[in-house]
């Protein structure tokens, strides 16, 4: 047992971890997301409000309009029904990997704080605008919908995470 633990511990140590972290924050952030049955929860509002207002500032008028049945904001591009802002797109799923990773690749106590906060703060960025982004695009080239959403939408806010992750493990987390 004792070879076992020296060959894999850290390995191991990785897995506990990440599996820890993430359970004990998607625990909370269900807990949180649960209490939103037929509204838009707090998170997704911000990101439906700050994208619809980069929507305005780059010349493409929006009006976010809450569904009044189900918990998603209708993306209105003049009359132009174009996207819609779903719980999904709030990337807080794709925050709690990102923190998950970082945490479980352990890195010093101050390096994960400040580097888990900027990290997060890129990230929602990136997804507001990637929502920007594929609004423009549905609204500009119609016939690309499923291509923008099912390709260019996910490989923007998961290729910044991976960067973000590589960064985290050859500069900041411990060898």
């Amino acid at each position: 047992m004792k070879d076992f633990l020296t060959k894999y511990g850290a390995a191991l140590g990785f897995l506990l971890r990440f599996l820890g972290v993430y359970i004990v924050l998607t625990m909370a952030y269900t807990f949180y997301i649960n209490q939103f049955t037929s509204t838009p929860d707090g998170i997704t509002t911000l990101v439906a409000n700050q994208s619809k207002w980069l929507l305005d500032a780059f010349g493409y008028p929006a009006t976010m309009v809450k569904d009044a049945a189900e918990p998603f904001y209708k993306v209105m591009v003049g009359n132009h029904y174009t996207a819609r802002i779903v719980e999904g797109c709030n990337s807080v799923s794709v925050l709690i990997l990102f923190v998950t990773f970082i945490i479980a690749f352990k890195g010093s106590l101050k390096h994960t704080l400040l580097y888990g906060l900027a990290g997060i703060a890129f990230l929602y960025v990136v997804n507001v605008l990637r929502i920007v982004i594929l609004t423009i695009g549905v609204y500009e080239l119609p016939t690309y919908t499923h291509t923008l959403h099912g390709l260019v939408f996910p490989a923007i806010i998961y290729g910044t995470m991976l960067v973000l992750w590589v960064f985290w493990v050859r500069r900041f987390a411990k060898k």
